[in-house]
């Protein structure tokens, strides 16, 4: 679509920055908050502050990586069917000036962040370094690509002991990975299934039978691996592993029969029961790490 002939209301400029920077995504900031609950902090509210400024400042981060993504790949969203119209900078409704002044302030917004908290920060700016990687090299390498997504997910959790001074379990980061591995592996799936090749140049070099099979290795790598990690470092978490089993099995039913997974966080919000298996997991892990039981 033409800049020029969106009519732009500074009501219209101020919704299309905010859906430049994609706040619906937060929700995937939400693993910052793994340590949290983990190191059974979450009564400690110094431990608690710290914790959500970590996640605040890597939704800034997380956002600053949408707006420079959708800069590059504004000619290829305008020629996309859905992208077209969703994003900002494809329909017209934000012009790229605007995006980069709105870039410099989340930036800004990070710098401030160092005098608060650095390490965090320190985390945040290999993130942001990963990202502009993806960006304009790392996205069009297969495999890579899922890994690269991946590894965001990680440093988010590593953001979150950082923020607390906690160590992490080497179990909780290649669960974590795991974890990331089988939702990138079926975001890229439905994305074949569902747009064929067309949308991202690296579907080219995938296929669904592909994916399927990065996707079953990946579920059956973060089953396997939380169920140690939660033997090893927290015997009375076993009773959490059914709800991430069948969290498991619901994202596939999610993606299999009612189409959903190209986004994961659509899919999370869409489904009543992925949120509540989300809720109770969250509920349970509290309660057997309450302090007071310990």
């Amino acid at each position: 679509m033409n800049d020029a002939v969106v009519n732009r209301t500074p009501l219209a400029i101020l919704l299309g920055l905010i859906r430049l920077m994609r706040p619906k995504q937060w929700v995937k900031n939400g693993f910052v908050l793994g340590p949290l609950i983990f190191s059974g902090a979450f009564l400690d509210a110094v431990a608690i502050s710290q914790a959500l400024l970590a996640l605040v400042l890597f939704c800034v981060a997380s956002s600053a990586t949408c707006v420079i993504n959708d800069i590059q790949d504004i000619e290829r969203d305008r020629r996309h069917p859905r992208k077209s119209r969703i994003r900002p900078l494809a329909a017209g409704l934000v012009s790229v000036p605007s995006a980069l002044w709105l870039l410099a302030v989340l930036y800004g917004v990070l710098v401030l962040g160092w005098f608060v908290a650095p390490r965090v920060v320190m985390v945040i700016v290999a993130y942001l370094v990963l990202n502009l990687a993806y960006t304009f090299m790392l996205k069009h390498q297969p495999v890579v690509d899922i890994f690269t997504i991946a590894i965001g997910f990680v440093l988010r959790v590593y953001a979150g002991a950082m923020a607390l001074d906690v160590p992490v379990s080497s179990w909780m980061f290649i669960t974590t990975l795991c974890l990331a591995l089988y939702l990138g592996a079926i975001k890229r799936r439905q994305e074949l299934s569902q747009s064929g090749s067309e949308g991202r140049e690296v579907l080219k070099k995938y296929s669904v039978s592909l994916v399927d099979r990065y996707a079953e290795m990946s579920a059956t790598g973060a089953l396997l691996f939380y169920s140690m990690f939660v033997m090893s470092a927290s015997p009375e978490l076993v009773i959490t592993i059914p709800l991430v089993l069948f969290g498991l099995f619901r994202y596939w039913y999610v993606v299999e029969t009612l189409e959903g997974g190209e986004s994961p966080t659509d899919a999370l919000l869409a489904d009543w029961q992925l949120l509540l298996t989300v809720m109770l997991w969250v509920a349970t892990c509290v309660w057997a790490l309450w302090p007071a039981r310990g």
